[in-house]
């Protein structure tokens, strides 16, 4: 009895051992990193991904400025240039659509005529703009009036000329493109202006795109002297109005009088923003 309790006591202890022996290889394993652990992170200096800015650019309003010369004078039929002193008709509502037009350097000025002989500005284009692009689009006859708001200088190109110009010229039919783009644009923002907007916004909204603020194109600090009653006829608004409000506007620095015309300030666009 005694051997074969002591041979119970010697398999008992061998197997407390082995217990022993397997814990402490357990305890002593070294942990196992975490899955992420397995592939090396770069430092972040050598991070390349950038924290988006909340910054949302502002559409441009304007086409971009072309520059036409050499590519124009590439083609010498159907294309003409032509000088226009300030006032003279560039060509008249009900004339022939057959050419669109490209100002080289000054100012014209877009007007419409009703059937009762109310007249309305609808734009005032300012160097490196194009008109008269209808005539593309199949009209047959000019739906408005151009003429020199100032001394400037227009190129004349025959429709059958630019025609062939956009189709052998991708770069040009690309620009030009653009340019009807941004006009479409600028119409549209024209239209929910007049819509929403207090004439008093509108005429200052007006007075900040004369003066190409917020644009590629050069600033125009100097707006050169136009009538009230043309920049009432362009809100839509009456011309004792806009004297009010050019009144305010003087009062408050947002804009002066010199020589020149009207002398804008970039703190005009307040009256803009405001709610």
């Amino acid at each position: 009895m005694k051997a074969i309790h002591s041979l119970a006591s010697k398999k008992q202890d061998r197997k407390i051992s082995t217990m022993a022996t397997n814990l402490t290889s357990v305890t002593t394993t070294p942990p196992r990193p975490p899955l992420g652990g397995l592939f090396l992170q770069p430092p972040a200096s050598q991070h390349r991904l950038k924290a988006a800015s909340r910054e949302i650019s502002r559409p441009k309003a304007n086409a971009p400025l072309l520059d036409l010369q050499s590519l124009l004078n590439r083609f010498m039929p159907g294309k003409s240039r032509l000088e226009y002193l300030a006032g003279e008709s560039i060509f008249s509502q009900g004339d022939p659509a057959n050419a669109v037009y490209y100002i080289q350097s000054g100012k014209v000025n877009l007007t419409v005529v009703s059937a009762r002989g109310k007249e309305a500005v609808i734009a005032q284009l300012a160097a490196g703009s194009f008109f008269g692009e209808g005539s593309l689009a199949g009209e047959l006859r000019c739906v408005s009036s151009a003429s020199a708001l100032e001394s400037c200088t227009i190129i004349r190109i025959g429709k059958s000329t630019m025609c062939s110009l956009l189709d052998c010229e991708p770069q040009f039919a690309r620009d030009f493109r653009a340019h009807l783009l941004a006009r479409n644009a600028r119409m549209q923002a024209d239209l929910v202006d007049h819509l929403f907007n207090s004439s008093e916004k509108r005429l200052a909204r007006l007075l900040i795109l004369m003066a190409n603020f917020g644009q590629e194109s050069e600033l125009i600090p100097v707006i050169t002297k136009i009538s009230q009653q043309t920049l009432a006829d362009m809100i839509g608004t009456t011309r004792s109005r806009v004297s009010f409000f050019l009144n305010r506007f003087r009062s408050c620095g947002y804009i002066k009088y010199d020589s020149g015309g009207i002398v804008i300030n970039r703190s005009l666009v307040n009256i803009v923003l405001q709610d």
